[in-house]
């Protein structure tokens, strides 16, 4: 149709597509559950935008959708880690802060990531820090440091 049929309010701006990392795709087998449920939500928010004839959200629903089938596309599930000789992806580290703080992340992928409740993004500063490293091994941490005190599981550390 030509833009001299379309009046100002049917026009809808394509909304330019979210970043995707252009780091590996990591993800545990949450992370790969969390990004089909996405998908999921967003097929059924797309059809009844779709219904519903509301321009605005399927331009917005659309994107989102873009997003996670990209992510979907090329995640790679990392299996959990059996040997906790060392930090790897998927392993849970506790730390002990100079000041006395003990804190416990788990390593996982970006779309994962909540650092609120411990989880760290494999590319964030921390993790990169941290893998790699192994109980009693000293990192830099904001300006002090903090000694690695264990790795293991979520399990084994909250027990």
């Amino acid at each position: 149709m030509s833009r001299a049929f379309v009046t100002e309010s049917d026009a809808v701006e394509e909304l330019p597509d979210r970043l995707v990392s252009e780091h590996p795709n990591y993800v545990t087998a949450e992370g790969l559950a969390l990004i089909d449920r996405a998908i999921i939500g967003l097929r059924a928010k797309l059809a009844k935008a779709q219904l519903e004839s509301d321009r605005n959200a399927l331009a917005s629903v659309s994107r989102d959708l873009r997003y996670w089938n990209a992510r979907r596309a090329t995640a790679e599930v990392i299996p959990s880690p059996t040997d906790f000789s060392a930090v790897r992806f998927g392993s849970v580290v506790s730390i002990e802060r100079h000041d006395g703080r003990r804190l416990a992340y788990r390593i996982i992928g970006e779309d994962e990531a909540d650092p609120n409740k411990g989880l760290l993004s494999h590319v964030s500063p921390l993790a990169r820090a941290l893998m790699g490293k192994k109980v009693g091994d000293v990192i830099r941490v904001g300006r002090g440091e903090a000694e690695i005190v264990a790795i293991g599981t979520q399990t084994e550390l909250h027990d």
